[in-house]
């Protein structure tokens, strides 16, 4: 900058220098309220976790934890809209002045998982899944993510000193919907989640079991990939087991189209670009040891981070589902499935938001981590306005990140202590991106 003469850069020096003291003066004052108000809620989170713990619900079917919520918002004089893509909850809350509007994120279903783990809050609870009898629970964290923004919505709602809007999005359905519903982000969205008023910015974040307490992953631009499931229908001949040449057997067939998949990420997928998974999940064949059967019914996931390697390998499993039933004399149908869509951070929007993340944590304890294979529908609200998406550390410090139980598992394990850095971190973000 150049000034026109020495009192004019006496002026600007002055100016700087009150500047600074205020931010000095008051910042600490606004981080002591709120710290204030976070140490209190923190032992309310605690409670609210282990509640939605032992309560679980799977997806579309989050009654008990969106009326628990719901109640929470209308105590705090929150505007609540309940029923929102089946069980979701929105909560509105004004600051004292008008502005930009924020979203904060939380899904809230269960997993169709027996708990094995031996907690005075463990899980019981059991239901049908796919027409079978199974355990529930919440082997992915989302009862931590449901009570870490019911303590952010309690601590904003006793600090409204700020400009803008924030918008608490309570998502079902994050696990995916069940067959022949709609439900999840892409509905939130088809309903109009991110309007009246309108979203300028979104951000969530989900519990780790691989990364220690205190710690927060993030990733620029693409972070975790996109998700597709498939079904392969595989239909033969069937014959009695002892005379396999008088039929076609769809077990073997199915052998071998699952071993030509995985040829498709080996050989055809150009992996020093991105990564990619082709799983199959789940097969089943047959009723009888000696009897080889009529059809097979082989279940999988696509992971991808790159539109155009997405593509590719559709194309190649189309081709390779019927080339190989057709050589070995069947016959076999191929249906692909969208589940969510790559999970992009907004460059921009990641640098300007990363020092609240650094403040919060600690600069060390924020690390940039590569991009996952696992998805995410929150990537939904990200294709329609700029997101964050974080990873939020749940191990304790006693246990190795590489020995914590993975997710979706029977022994999925988080700390409590974690939660309170959530509730941390999604405050500062909506507060911080309002104020600049």
């Amino acid at each position: 900058m150049v000034y026109k003469n020495k009192t004019e850069s006496k002026i600007f020096s002055f100016r700087f220098a009150l500047l600074t003291i205020c931010m000095f003066i008051f910042q600490p004052v606004l981080s002591q309220e709120l710290e204030k108000s976070v140490s209190k809620v923190e032992n309310k989170v605690i409670e609210w976790r282990h509640h939605i713990h032992q309560n679980p619900e799977l997806s579309n079917r989050e009654f008990k934890t969106a009326e628990l919520v719901a109640n929470h918002l209308k105590s705090l004089g929150i505007k609540v809209i309940t029923g929102v893509a089946h069980t979701g909850v929105v909560g509105i809350l004004k600051g004292n002045k008008p502005g930009k509007v924020v979203a904060l994120r939380a899904d809230m279903d269960a997993l169709p998982v027996t708990e094995r783990n031996n907690l005075p809050y463990k899980s019981n609870v059991v239901s049908e899944y796919n027409g079978k009898k199974t355990g529930v629970m919440h082997a992915c964290g989302h009862d931590t993510h449901v009570a870490i923004l019911m303590g952010v919505a309690e601590v904003l709602s006793e600090n409204k000193n700020f400009s803008g809007t924030v918008k608490f999005i309570f998502q079902p359905a994050e696990e995916g919907y069940p067959e022949g519903e709609t439900g999840g982000a892409s509905l939130m969205v088809e309903e109009g989640v991110l309007k009246n008023p309108d979203v300028d910015a979104i951000f969530g974040l989900h519990i780790s079991s691989g990364l220690h307490v205190g710690k927060i992953e993030y990733k620029p631009g693409g972070a975790m990939a996109s998700s597709q499931r498939f079904v392969i229908d595989v239909i033969g001949k069937q014959s009695h087991g002892s005379s396999p040449w008088m039929g076609v057997d769809p077990i073997v067939v199915s052998a071998q189209i699952i071993n030509g998949l995985q040829t498709i990420i080996s050989r055809n997928s150009e992996l020093t670009k991105e990564g990619a998974v082709v799983s199959v999940g789940s097969i089943h064949s047959g009723i009888r040891f000696n009897i080889i059967p009529e059809s097979a019914q082989m279940i999988g996931t696509i992971r991808t981070l790159d539109k155009g390697m997405k593509e590719l390998i559709n194309k190649r499993m189309s081709e390779l589902v019927e080339n190989i039933s057709t050589a070995y004399g069947a016959s076999a149908k191929l249906k692909i499935t969208e589940g969510a869509a790559i999970t992009y951070n907004d460059p921009a929007l990641t640098e300007k938001m990363l020092p609240t993340l650094k403040r919060v944590a600690g600069e060390k304890n924020v690390i940039l981590s590569k991009a996952q294979t696992g998805a995410e529908d929150f990537s939904y609200f990200q294709e329609k306005v700029p997101g964050l998406y974080f990873f939020l550390g749940g191990t304790p410090k006693s246990v190795l990140e590489k020995d914590a139980p993975s997710h979706h598992t029977p022994d999925f394990y988080v700390d409590d202590s974690a939660l309170i850095l959530g509730v941390k971190a999604m405050t500062n973000l909506a507060l911080d991106f309002l104020k600049n």
